[in-house]
């Protein structure tokens, strides 16, 4: 039964691969593939790390799971011939020689770390892409001009800590957030052979790199939904975070009159509705999330006084991200005076800027997709990603692959092993035409 399971999924990777271009007439650079059995088995064998009694994966950084899955990478990068080292942030970082020395790595890897309960493909598909590009560099005796690194980089989940501090972004007040682990961040990175007291020697300066790259899953599903199998990111938005507070006059839910009542809740629940409209009101793909809300005191019979709840807008342009919160301002502001109570915006402090990609650098995976057959399309991500920290210190290009249902962050979250091996694919053209400008 197992070798016909085996021999099954075998078949579907095939039909999966198949009818997508490929040419034996193309320069030896152009003509070789991945391996696609060999990075779907790898990202299988990975999943067991952190796997309960439920079959659900809790593979966070720096727990025992991570620490564990982190030493099984290590190992295959050794075996592919790579020289590995640890950053004083915790990101594995592997060395693979080029002719030239003069010249800058092209550097490109993920992350290994997940959420709670999450998938196996969040990172891991551009993990064990970029390891496998590695090992088909070697099985084709390609060395190329640039010298090659792989990053791997820590705790992506909790907040890109890795890549932030490689972008010198990290601030010391974040060692000690508590992760998902357990362990505060300083305490982590230390735990995974870093030195949180050494960060700022982690730092890397522009023109350290030739550029990097990063393979993903595109956590959504638009490259599904329209059958494309190839994103070329063109950036990553911003994220700007408020905390809203209305407040009101809690009283007598039996006493007191519908006219007479200052409700929390019920502006809230009209600013909530004023966000959606705001938010839609303008063209583009712009996106506002209320996700958290709190009503105080929370009796069923006593009228809400006061209520606390989130605003999150993403955007790929931070002037369109200011003019939808002005927006939603002037209307909360409407409605204050309307319904009696005092509403208030407090940036929470922990936004991203939005990050674009390299213009080269997407013409250039656009033109790999091209040669290799494969349908694309130009998009932002609306996600962040460890590519978005890389983008400030180098020429950044990011290649996405279709995602199941548009399903990630769940044990449900899936890509085809035919889609990973295209961008693995994609992901390997870029970097030989990368490596001979």
């Amino acid at each position: 039964m197992k070798v016909l399971q085996k021999l099954s999924a075998w078949v579907l990777m095939i039909l999966g691969t198949a009818n997508t271009g490929y040419s034996q007439n193309n320069s030896l650079s152009e003509g070789i593939r991945v391996n696609p059995f060999r990075i779907e088995k790898r990202i299988l064998e990975y999943g067991r790390f952190g796997k309960d009694a439920n079959g659900k994966t809790y593979c966070v950084a720096f727990s025992k799971a991570d620490q564990e899955g982190r030493a099984f990478y290590i190992d295959l990068m050794k075996k592919a011939g790579l020289s590995v080292t640890i950053d004083f942030a915790g990101n594995i970082i592997g060395k693979r020689n080029g002719k030239d020395v003069a010249k800058k790595p092209i550097a490109f890897g993920s992350h290994l770390d997940m959420v709670p309960a999450g998938g196996n493909y969040d990172g891991r598909v551009g993990s064990f892409g970029a390891l496998e590009a590695v090992e088909t560099l070697n099985e084709n005796n390609i060395v190329t001009e640039h010298p090659l690194q792989i990053m791997i980089f820590s705790d992506e989940e909790g907040g890109t800590v890795g890549s932030s501090a490689l972008a010198g972004s990290m601030k010391k007040e974040a060692l000690k957030v508590v992760s998902q682990s357990g362990l505060t961040i300083g305490a982590g990175i230390k735990a995974i052979g870093g030195d949180p007291d050494s960060l700022d020697k982690a730092a890397l300066k522009p023109g350290d790199l030739t550029c990097f790259l990063e393979l993903h899953i595109e956590q959504g599903g638009v490259l599904e939904k329209e059958n494309l199998q190839i994103g070329v990111v063109e950036g990553i938005v911003g994220i700007e975070h408020w905390e809203v507070v209305v407040e009101g006059f809690a009283n007598h839910a039996g006493t007191t009159p519908m006219s007479e009542r200052h409700d929390a809740l019920l502006a809230a629940s009209k600013v909530i509705i004023a966000v959606n409209e705001a938010v839609t009101s303008y063209p583009g793909r712009q996106v506002g999330t209320v996700g958290k809300i709190s009503a105080e005191p929370g009796a069923p019979n006593v009228i809400p006084g006061k209520v606390v709840f989130t605003l999150e807008l993403r955007d790929l342009s931070a002037s369109k991200i200011a003019l939808l919160y002005k927006d939603i301002q002037t209307r909360a502001d409407a409605i204050a005076k309307n319904a009696g109570v005092k509403i208030s915006f407090a940036n929470m402090n922990v936004s991203s800027k939005p990050a674009l990609t390299d213009s080269k650098i997407q013409r250039q995976i656009t033109a790999s997709a091209k040669m290799l057959g494969f349908t694309y399309k130009l998009m932002q991500s609306g996600a962040g990603h460890d590519a978005q920290e890389m983008a400030v210190i180098a020429p950044t290009g990011m290649i996405f692959i279709p995602s199941v249902g548009g399903i990630s962050h769940s044990p449900k979250e899936y890509s085809k092993p035919g889609d990973i091996a295209n961008g693995a694919n994609v992901l390997l053209q870029t970097i030989l035409a990368l490596d001979k400008q």
